[in-house]
């Protein structure tokens, strides 16, 4: 499974974003996919992640009710909505696929993509 994000950018604090994650490979609807980030400094942290019938979705606490994740399974690919974006938002974002709770079971990752958020 191949992963390739795209869809971020700079924006001012309370703005949003939308990242994008498409998956190639004739496995890939059939892994939980989701996002993962990393902030200069710090350890890669979970975000969110969405299981692979698009039913359950898990947040992590810092950004549960800001963002949403979703997937379109016909077009292999995942969607994080990010909105009320904060400075510490900014990290370079990864996508994920694996299996559940992806947090724990990743197996596959993608080229990260940066989010910078000024305040």
């Amino acid at each position: 499974v191949q992963l390739q994000a795209s869809g971020g950018g700079l924006v001012q604090a309370g703005g949003s974003l939308r990242l994008s994650c498409a998956a190639s490979g004739r496995t890939a609807s059939w892994y939980d996919m989701g996002w993962f980030r990393q902030a200069p400094g710090k350890e890669r942290e979970f975000v969110s992640a969405v299981s692979w019938s698009g039913r359950n979705t898990d947040y992590a606490d810092t950004v549960a009710g800001r963002f949403t994740i979703s997937r379109d399974n016909a077009k292999n690919t995942v969607y994080l909505q990010m909105n009320s974006l904060k400075p510490e938002d900014t990290a370079v974002y990864y996508c994920a696929a694996g299996d559940s709770p992806l947090r724990r079971r990743v197996h596959y990752w993608g080229k990260g993509t940066q989010v910078t958020v000024s305040s």
